[in-house]
């Protein structure tokens, strides 16, 4: 009868089994585990990349919408701006004609005052004080003589128009002539004052030798 011992070969096979473990498959299934982990990273960080840009997007978005809401605001306001600018220039012309008939209802007879305070003893042109003084100080022959005797001269027309005038008068000698234009043109109510030729003439009823004179000059009120 034979006999066969079996044992040696279930050892045989525990280490063929170990060997198998230790193999090449095993080491693939760890790389394959690696790279399954580095994918799952790079996807999370995408999402996270993904969430923030998102975040930006909604950020802009939203200023977007805050400009847009300025925008149609301020179309809004100024949509009957053109109107708003007629009726501006409407009312500015009316107070324009309004100023216009206010001085030339009070323009002539301020400056008729002032011929008065100009012709009067003691009296003299409208002026800034310190102007004067300073004019005494640079040329004292422009000033207007305080001694003037206003009674030697004596006008016979005054014209305006357009806020020219035309003075025509009469005066005992040039002199009364040249302190009465100088009085003129340092008034602040008259300007560009001329005179135009003057000649001598005999009065008829004194038969005194008097000089008639015209001025020319603008106003300013």
């Amino acid at each position: 009868m034979i006999r066969i011992n079996l044992l040696p070969q279930k050892k045989a096979i525990r280490g063929r089994g170990e060997a198998m473990a230790g193999s090449p498959g095993g080491e693939s299934q760890a790389w394959l585990g690696f790279v399954l982990g580095a994918v799952l990273l790079e996807i999370l960080l995408l999402l996270f990349v993904y969430k923030t840009k998102q975040d930006e997007l909604t950020k802009i978005q939203k200023h977007n919408q805050e400009i847009t809401a300025n925008i149609d605001g301020i179309k809004h306001d100024i949509a009957n701006h053109a109107d708003v600018k007629a009726q501006l220039k409407e009312l500015r012309d009316r107070e324009e004609a309004i100023a216009k008939l206010q001085s030339a209802r009070t323009g002539p007879t301020a400056t008729m005052l002032e011929l008065s305070r100009v012709m009067t003893t003691g009296r003299g042109p409208t002026v800034d004080r310190d102007k004067l003084e300073q004019l005494k100080r640079d040329n004292p022959t422009a000033v207007p003589n305080p001694n003037w005797d206003p009674r030697r001269l004596w006008l016979t027309a005054y014209k305006e128009q357009d806020r020219a005038v035309r003075l025509t008068g009469l005066a005992r000698d040039g002199e009364d002539v040249s302190e009465f234009l100088r009085r003129l043109s340092l008034s602040d109510y008259f300007y560009e004052v001329k005179l135009l030729p003057a000649q001598k003439s005999v009065d008829p009823n004194t038969k005194l030798e008097l000089v008639k004179f015209e001025m020319s000059a603008k106003v300013r009120y």
